[in-house]
């Protein structure tokens, strides 16, 4: 067996907050373990902190920390931050990863795909060394049926140490903490069989009519995390006690522009021949629905993202100047979400007269970086415009403390990441998160669809009680999806 030089100095350079210590104290010596803390609590201290224990009290001879592509130089500078190491990376390079995985490193970092391309390299790496994995932003793999899900599965009895950390482990639906655990456990706590498991816990439309599912639905909820608080550690801000400005939400609503609404109309209208079942949309299991639904947000965003022949203004924009003049008149900046690339582009078109800077998925990384580090440290640059997917996750913007969605898609995971860029620890301002909703558009019902999506997360997550879930819980998303859709009563 390979052994991993100790000559190395495996001292922390800073401590951490009380909350972080206490979480590394309560999982540090399980075989695994799930670190759970609401995004913005700084879950990478805790990840190095378990990482650096490990190793000095000889547990295990090297740490994996795996993470997603966009997050590897974050995790990097985090990581000479608070150690003394150098990881070594892990990426697309197999030659480069053959040294690597050769070398006596005691720390390395990559991301998901790389851990699906080099599973065969890995598993024999399992038997020279005693290896620690540490999964950040473990919602990655919620599904169960990806690739890469399935390689992690594979890899995982070979990782001793395990610890999965997200801040929003149940990212969409219920379901979504099931692949997360069972890497961890191989299905002792929330068993091995993903399809019941995911019937009892899916957040569907039926629930607004069907009484007796909803109330199987929110038995098993509740019961959710009693199955895995033996080995979860779970803090909010609030529980935490740390003591960071108000974070408001409001919602901004709009009026369609008059060639805009007539495109939303015809979409409507054509939506609405989808043959049904039973009278209703079957919006959960239907991805053709979902699609046709997201044209819709796209129609209530910005026309010219489905019909180049448009040459109006839509509705949100001047909403959107009127906002960011109040944000520039008092000395802030802001992050303006969007769900689409074209939309970042146009956007950043149109409000050139705030020195905007992009990232979204079409860009480098290097591209992405650079034009983050101008919105943090060029005063002249008020704007940051981004899409959900590409900086959502493992960033610290406090430079800003408005965040503007100008349309929001179906996933809870895109929403609360999104806004927790601004309201994290080192911000000073009170927050402001403002979301832009057409009138009696799609964007209505995606209001309701992420609020029962919240509320579910919370009790799932153990942040609520039942009695508390029960006093505000409404299903009526998947009523109201009728009316999106343009289905009548009888189907059509």
């Amino acid at each position: 067996m390979l052994k991993a030089t100790r000559e190395v100095n495996l001292d922390a350079k800073h401590k951490g907050f009380v909350y972080q210590v206490q979480a590394v104290e309560a999982v540090k010596e399980m075989d695994y373990a799930a670190v759970f803390h609401e995004q913005g609590l700084g879950k990478t201290k805790i990840g190095v902190d378990l990482a650096l224990f490990w190793l000095t009290r000889d547990i295990v001879d090297s740490v994996i920390i795996v993470t997603k592509k966009s997050l590897i130089r974050n995790w990097r500078d985090e990581i000479h931050i608070h150690t003394h190491l150098e990881p070594r990376i892990l990426g697309q390079d197999r030659k480069s990863n053959f040294y690597a995985f050769n070398s006596p490193a005691r720390l390395y970092l990559t991301h998901y795909e790389a851990m699906k391309s080099e599973r065969k390299r890995l598993l024999l790496f399992q038997k020279t060394r005693r290896v620690a994995v540490i999964l950040d932003e473990a919602h990655k793999i919620k599904n169960p049926e990806s690739e890469i899900t399935k390689a992690l599965f594979e890899l995982a009895p070979g990782f001793r140490p395990r610890v999965v950390m997200t801040g929003t482990p149940v990212a969409n639906r219920p379901f979504d903490l099931w692949a997360q655990i069972y890497f961890l456990d191989q299905g002792k706590a929330l068993g091995d069989d993903f399809p019941s498991f995911r019937k009892d816990l899916d957040l569907s439309n039926d629930l607004s009519t069907d009484r007796d599912k909803a109330k199987r639905f929110e038995t098993a909820l509740a019961g959710l995390f009693e199955k895995i608080e033996t080995f979860t550690v779970r803090e909010t801000k609030k529980t935490a006690n740390i003591k960071l400005p108000d974070k408001e939400l409001r919602t901004f609503e709009v009026d369609l522009e008059g060639r805009q609404s007539e495109i939303y109309d015809r979409f409507k209208k054509e939506f609405a021949m989808i043959i049904v079942r039973d009278g209703m949309p079957q919006l959960d299991d239907a991805d053709d629905i979902l699609k046709r639904l997201l044209r819709l947000v796209q129609v209530a965003s910005n026309p010219k993202l489905v019909d180049e022949s448009y040459r109006g203004v839509p509705g949100k924009l001047a909403p959107l100047l009127d906002i960011l003049r109040e944000v520039v008149d008092r000395g802030e900046k802001a992050i303006i979400w969007t769900n689409f690339v074209g939309n970042v582009d146009w956007l950043a078109r149109e409000l050139y007269a705030y020195g905007p800077v992009r990232v979204h998925g079409k860009l480098s990384y290097d591209d992405r970086n650079r034009s983050i580090t101008l919105f943090k440290t060029d005063p002249d640059c008020k704007v940051l415009i981004a899409t959900p997917a590409s900086a959502k996750e493992g960033l610290t913007l406090t430079v800003a403390n408005n965040a503007i969605f100008f349309d929001r898609s179906f996933s809870l995971d895109d929403y609360l990441q999104a806004q927790d860029r601004i309201h994290r620890i080192s911000q000073d301002r009170p927050c402001i998160v403002t979301s832009l909703i057409a009138r009696n558009t799609v964007d209505e019902w995606l209001d309701l669809l992420l609020a029962a999506k919240q509320l579910a997360a919370q009790l799932g997550q153990g942040d609520i009680t039942r009695e508390e879930y029960e006093a505000q819980a409404s299903y009526a998303f998947g009523e109201m999806v009728r009316d999106v859709l343009g289905i009548k009563q009888n189907g059509r």
